[in-house]
């Protein structure tokens, strides 16, 4: 195997099984995803212990991937969303098991009035997608994809089963946040992590930034989403399903909490350290054992509607319950993107780790290169 030379970033000897892992991935990736761009990133007890990164952040191969590139992690950040559910959780402004529409009353339309927030955030209030084929530039206008969703019925009886909203759930759990908090998870996100902690972490990314960012290059094929129903087709497959029509602008500007969060490894890794550590970072207390525990436990487990697995859902997050995709541990939770990015967290090792690529897969969950370098660390 040749080594690639443009390998950074911070690994020690103990760890030498994970720089060998994550040189594989740029030469002999599982299923020939060779790396373009990448960056892994693991905190023990908060600490970083491991960041590495290399390759480059443009397709011509003239910019090198570097410390401050950021990626987008599409789905990834939910983590982060789930956590800033939780925090209004903390401060008693929502309740997981209160009805979404106490705090947001037209959500209750259309026999939804007794979803609870707890199942909102767990992918069960059967809002996967719109009912109806819509333009994709409706999700540049956040009131209208709210109206719509807010007076639409739900695909199956709520609590009954889970079914992931790829898109939605940053609108709905969006817009809870907003009228508990008085602020959107863009503004909270800057104001309550990236500035006092340090994160180079956004939901609505300044123009000002975009020179930061790597392109990537999209999956060689579809993912399998097992047999195609009209739940799948509103989720994934309908002309508006997904944003577009506005260009790359736009779309990275725009505050999207489920779908366009750009960031490090280093720093979802860090944020991720409050799930592994207790709800604490950097020595301050974010959400009590009490909130945490409520955040981390199982809601639902089953055949996901819309992703052909069987997940566990906590709040906002999935639960490592087979595959084991975020290590050894069961109590482990986290959260993929789009294209192969992860981010997790590990209590019981009090671990927490994120991987961002730039070339794209088609797995939906479980990207052999993630699953490759965890279990390096972990040394399976």
């Amino acid at each position: 195997m040749t080594v690639p030379t443009n390998i950074h970033g911070l690994c020690p000897d103990r760890f030498a099984a994970v720089r060998a892992a994550f040189a594989a991935n740029f030469t002999e990736a599982p299923e020939g995803l060779n790396e373009q761009a990448a960056r892994f990133s693991v905190c023990i007890e908060g600490e970083v212990v491991i960041d590495l990164w290399g390759g480059w952040a443009d397709a011509a191969k003239t910019v090198p991937y570097d410390q401050n590139t950021l990626t987008p992690v599409f789905s990834t950040g939910k983590a982060v969303m789930a956590l800033l559910i939780a925090t209004c959780v903390e401060r008693g402004v929502l309740d997981y098991d209160t009805p979404v529409a106490s705090y947001w009353p037209a959500f209750g339309q259309a026999s939804k009035d007794a979803v609870t927030v707890g199942q909102m955030m767990s992918h069960q209030a059967g809002l996967p997608g719109f009912a109806e084929t819509v333009d994709p530039t409706i999700w540049f206008d956040r009131q209208a994809v709210l109206d719509r969703l807010a007076a639409q019925a739900p695909m199956w009886p709520p609590g009954t089963a889970s079914g992931y909203h790829p898109i939605t759930i940053g609108f709905l759990a969006g817009e809870l946040f907003r009228l508990a908090d008085g602020r959107s998870m863009g503004a909270a996100l800057r104001e309550d992590f990236a500035a006092p902690f340090g994160l180079d972490l956004w939901v609505g990314l300044p123009e000002a930034e975009h020179g930061r960012v790597a392109s990537l290059r999209k999956p060689a094929s579809a993912p399998d989403l097992g047999t195609i129903d009209s739940i799948k087709t509103s989720a994934f497959l309908d002309r508006g399903s997904a944003p577009g029509g506005r260009g790359s602008t736009a779309w990275r500007a725009m505050e999207m909490p489920s779908a366009n969060l750009h960031g490090t490894a280093r720093d979802l890794a860090r944020i991720m350290g409050v799930m592994a550590n207790g709800g604490r970072l950097d020595g301050q207390t974010v959400l009590s054992p009490g909130v945490l525990a409520e955040m981390l436990r199982e809601r639902i487990h089953g055949r996901d509607k819309v992703v052909p697995f069987d997940v566990g859902w906590a709040a906002g997050l999935m639960r490592n319950e087979g595959p084991y995709i975020f290590g050894p541990n069961p109590t482990a939770v986290g959260h993929c993107g789009w294209g192969g990015s992860c981010a997790f967290a590990d209590p019981d090792a009090r671990v927490s780790g994120a991987y961002v690529m730039t070339r794209q897969s088609p797995h939906l969950i479980g990207d052999p290169r993630a699953v490759r370098l965890i279990g390096a660390f972990y040394g399976r």
